[in-house]
């Protein structure tokens, strides 16, 4: 794969594409994805269901998150660290900040109380992990 390089590793059913590179002794695997200018590098290790895109530098592993599946749709939802914008939040369609994501679904689960429950306690999780604001 061009995008990998050095002693990096991408194994399972995980994709690398786009511009995005996993190099170093990075490892990634199961069935995540790492796209768009994404940068995986050192010995972070991204695996699961996890999403990495847009500007993610990560160079450990504690630079991302992944928690759920949600309740209703079975998704899983990944926070990482973003040269751009501080945190990207990628879940399904969306992609965006802590606070864009907090204000997605509000909107989206406003009538699905148990969902709204449950993705406010991620949104909460996520920003709480990163020291951000939600």
């Amino acid at each position: 794969m061009k995008n990998v390089t050095g002693n990096a590793i991408v194994y399972g059913d995980a994709q690398v594409y786009g511009s995005a590179i996993v190099s170093g002794d990075a490892h990634v695997s199961g069935s995540a994805r790492v796209y768009g200018s994404a940068i995986v590098s050192g010995d972070a290790h991204v695996s699961g269901s996890a999403r990495v895109s847009g500007d993610a530098r990560i160079s450990k592993t504690s630079d991302h998150l992944v928690v759920g599946p949600a309740k209703s749709t079975g998704r899983f939802t990944t926070a990482h660290i973003d040269a751009k914008i501080g945190v990207r939040v990628n879940c399904g369609c969306f992609s965006g900040t802590v606070r864009e994501f907090s204000e997605a679904i509000e909107k989206t689960h406003a009538n699905n109380p148990e969902a709204l429950a449950q993705y406010r306690l991620f949104c909460q999780l996520i920003a709480f992990n990163f020291g951000v604001e939600g």
